[in-house]
């Protein structure tokens, strides 16, 4: 079996290399000989040996044993898990870091804020720009987001060394673990703020409040979200801003309805407009049109007036009106107008004729899409 080499020139280190200097060589030399990347069939082998001089390297107590003894300081503390000493440093290299697992250290990117806007039913089939005012946390303006007192700066944490992570051995029956933990005297951030910012007292950001303009597009409907890039919270030293999420609710109209990209609407005419036919005038939202009563309009029906809808939120296009009549029975009448009724009731008969089993509910139903 050949010799160890020494574990500086496996990671192609000086033995004055700090720990930042070994952890981005490692980082390399994982990626390079990493075996699902390198088919070499020596990779495998090249990809232990750099894993289990890392393990060394990386620990202050096996390096401070390395340094004084050579591999026989370190003989023995190398456990069954020695060929992958840190996974999350092997997943950081070829994915990014994991939710849950990542360490604090770096750029951390805002979150995500979230609010709501009210819209009128016109402003929501049409579109408008609105105006909101939310609260967020921004760069603190003292410090410029370094969490220190102007003039001073934050030191690296000599528990941790400034990695953001505690790495520690322990023993077993079958052998040595490597447990690493967030560093609790820096909470993972791996500097130490000894004179604190006044204006964010060390926390890198403070509350704000700020009006953003909200453009709604045409078609939108209550439950849309609208999404504002970098409009929510400050990131952390030097993150990138989160994004602010609007929801929308849509009140009422107090004649239309709507469902989906058509739009309803519910008229009364009177027994002469049904049975001779009529032009009436009818709202929309385009304003007032004209619609043709036919003669023998019968109550329930349902009338389109095409394109005169809601327009479609991703392409081209609008839905359509539908208007249904109902035939309103008058409730007062004058002397001469119930005469009248008398005589046009003599000509059309007094049998009562059975709805068909499909009757009218159901035909309001159909109309309505119920």
């Amino acid at each position: 079996m050949s010799a160890k080499r020494d574990y500086y020139k496996v990671i192609g280190v000086g033995r004055e290399a700090n720990s930042d200097e070994i952890r981005s060589a490692y980082r390399q030399l994982a990626r390079q000989y990493h075996p699902d990347v390198n088919r070499d069939p020596d990779a495998g082998d090249r990809f232990k040996e750099i894993n289990e001089a890392y393990e060394v390297l990386s620990d202050r107590e096996k390096r401070a044993a390395y340094d004084r003894f050579g591999h026989a300081g370190v003989e023995g503390s190398l456990g069954g898990f020695s060929g992958f000493p840190d996974f999350n440093d092997i997943f950081e290299s070829f994915f990014g870091s994991f939710a849950g697992t990542r360490t604090q250290t770096g750029p951390r990117p805002g979150e995500d804020l979230r609010a709501s806007l009210t819209l009128s039913f016109e402003e929501a089939v049409f579109g408008v720009e609105k105006e909101l005012e939310v609260e967020q946390l921004v760069t603190c303006p003292t410090c410029d987001g370094s969490g220190a007192e102007p003039g001073s700066h934050p030191i690296r944490c000599a528990e941790c060394g400034g990695t953001g992570r505690v790495r520690r051995v322990r023993s077993s029956i079958f052998g040595s673990f490597v447990n690493v933990s967030t560093c609790r005297r820096c909470n993972g951030t791996g500097q130490i703020i000894s004179n604190p910012c006044h204006e964010c007292r060390g926390q890198q950001r403070v509350r704000a409040r700020k009006r953003i303009k909200v453009t709604v597009p045409p078609g939108v409907d209550s439950g849309t979200r609208i999404r504002l890039a970098r409009e929510g919270n400050a990131g952390m030293d030097g993150g990138p801003l989160g994004h602010l999420y609007v929801l929308l609710s849509v009140k009422p109209h107090r004649y239309f309805k709507r469902k989906a990209n058509d739009i309803y609407l519910t008229i009364n005419i009177n027994l002469a407009q049904a049975a001779l036919g009529d032009e009436i005038t009818i709202p929309t939202l385009d304003g007032e049109a004209k619609l043709t009563i036919p003669a023998s309009t019968q109550t329930g029906q349902t009338f389109r007036l095409k394109d005169h809808g809601v327009p479609y939120l991703r392409h081209n296009g609008r839905g359509d009106q539908l208007v249904t009549v109902f035939v309103a029975t008058p409730t007062k009448l004058s002397a001469e107008q119930k005469g009248l009724l008398r005589e046009l009731g003599k000509t059309l008969g007094r049998e009562p004729i059975p709805q068909e089993e499909r009757g009218f509910i159901d035909k309001l139903k159909d109309a309505f899409g119920l």
